[in-house]
């Protein structure tokens, strides 16, 4: 699981090599008989029976903003953290205002490390920034947050990612203070408490995580803690929804908020499901898509699909078969990346006309299932850079819900990326997995989905959608069918 406060994208960082190109015998036949080869470019349907595309939107666009504001040391952070853990989801992310703070040049610098700089202005933050990053994750996209060192007084060149929130609760002293973050906010919270308590949880918080000593935190109080909560903090209780005195130990409060965020998550699920459903519409009666590449059935893939089902097959020829069978859907899926003339010399002394790979292909696993085509994948890619991602339904709404993601490095720049799931039914994962990918950077056309076995509701739903991406599948079954293979592939 993805831990809070924030995801952070891990990569895998391998060469890739040239792949085993597949061999005519291994071809599969477009859904709507095109002619084999590469699908047909960006943009297009082929003969044009998706004429328009769906809308469909994740469960994490429009993300809910909590503000939490109030003066330094009222116990924003600690409530913040408690309402986390009152919910107990990995969907709730915590973002400080102070990871905002603007660089300083090298005299504001000197002012900082001699407790003279004033941090406690909202001319200290770059609320330009902030805005710009809330407003991507109100869209369903990927932040970058900017990491800030106190010891140092800069902000350091990494950042940090934020990706697929369903509740963000932004915390710091100026959370309710600008106008253009109001805007973004669905709730606004002011943390009251006593100032001498306050001046003690700064004085015991600076000295255990800044490094500061207490002649310097109580300077910084005086001088510019203290005026400018009365200048700038303190107004903005009158735009507050809540005003939280005692932080915590307000178990009335606490419930109003948790309370919320609840009802909030649960009209978003309403609404995803309610999306899911509508895209059903004309799944039986619509032809499916020239981009949906069906394997042919020859004598070879129906031997193996009778080992495959069959009840009395072996664990062990279950897993030999299907990596065969995973070998050649990842065969027939590297046909439809794009590749540019090459000529070589031969150790005969002759020029062959070939081809070769115009950029670097990866994949990305969506566990469990994904991972039983991954041993066909390394046959062909010896080497391929990889990424995963978990994807489960709700056991009481059949809402898909992501919970892990980790893509390869520059996944965005990369001339295709093989989507690898074992089974496919109504479609709502695959619709997620492809979500994840475009917001990440990825051109839906450079996107191919391998799967087994895949319904034709959930190849409909996926095409209307993402009308440009690619299926290979290995064969259509009926719409709703239980995920037998990752069971008997990994033997539970």
């Amino acid at each position: 699981m993805i831990p809070w406060p924030v995801r952070r994208l891990a990569a895998e960082p391998h060469a890739s090599r040239h792949p085993i190109m597949p061999s005519s015998a291994n071809a599969a036949e477009p859904a709507g008989g095109a002619p084999n080869g590469p699908a047909a470019g960006p943009g297009s349907d082929a003969d044009g029976t998706i004429a328009t595309r769906a809308y469909y939107s994740p469960p994490w666009a429009d993300v809910s903003i909590i503000g939490i504001a109030g003066s330094s040391g009222s116990g924003k952070s600690t409530l913040s953290h408690a309402i986390v853990n009152k919910l107990n989801l990995p969907w709730v992310v915590i973002l400080s205002i102070d990871s905002f703070y603007k660089s300083l040049d090298a005299e504001s610098s000197k002012k900082a490390f001699q407790n003279e700089y004033d941090f406690d202005s909202p001319d200290a933050l770059d609320f330009d920034v902030l805005v710009d990053r809330l407003r991507d994750l109100k869209a369903g996209k990927r932040a970058e947050i900017p990491v800030y060192s106190f010891e140092k007084h800069a902000r350091l060149n990494q950042t940090t990612s934020i990706y697929s929130p369903h509740v963000l609760i932004l915390e710091g002293i100026f959370a309710l203070y600008d106008p253009r973050v109001l805007e973004l906010l669905d709730m606004k919270i002011f943390c009251e408490a006593d100032a001498d308590v306050c001046l003690s949880r700064r004085i015991l918080r600076d000295q255990r995580d800044r490094g500061r000593d207490l002649e310097g935190i109580i300077k910084q109080w005086f001088k510019f803690v203290k005026p400018n909560f009365e200048k700038y903090v303190d107004p903005q209780r009158k735009v507050a929804d809540i005003i939280v005195p005692r932080g915590v130990e307000n178990h009335v409060a606490m419930a109003m908020v948790v309370q919320f965020i609840r009802q909030k998550l649960m009209e978003k699920s309403v609404h995803h499901r309610a999306r899911l459903t509508q895209l059903e519409i004309g799944a039986q009666s619509e032809p499916l898509s020239k981009r949906v590449m069906v394997m042919n059935q020859t004598s070879q893939m129906r031997v193996m699909n009778t080992i495959i089902h069959n009840i009395d097959t072996s664990s062990e020829d279950f897993i030999f078969y299907f990596n065969r069978l995973s070998a050649l859907l990842v065969e027939q899926a590297l046909n439809n990346v794009p590749f540019e003339p090459a000529s070589i010399a031969t150790p005969q002394g002759r020029t062959y006309a070939g081809l070769q790979r115009t950029g670097e292909v990866s994949a990305v696993i969506v566990l469990r299932g994904g991972a039983a085509l991954e041993a066909g994948l390394h046959r062909c890619i010896t080497d391929c850079k990889t990424g995963r991602m978990l994807i489960q339904s709700n056991v009481r709404t059949g809402e898909p819900e992501l919970h892990f993601l980790a893509l390869p490095q520059d996944v965005d720049r990369h001339a295709a990326v093989l989507l690898l799931d074992a089974q496919m039914s109504s479609g709502g994962s695959a619709l997620m997995a492809v979500q994840v990918l475009v917001d990440h950077g990825v051109r839906e056309d450079r996107i191919v989905l391998v799967t087994y076995s895949a319904g034709r509701m959930g190849l409909h739903r996926l095409t209307k959608v993402f009308p440009e991406i690619t299926v290979v599948v290995g064969q259509v079954v009926p719409d709703i069918e239980e995920r037998w293979v990752e069971k008997r592939y990994f033997r539970c």
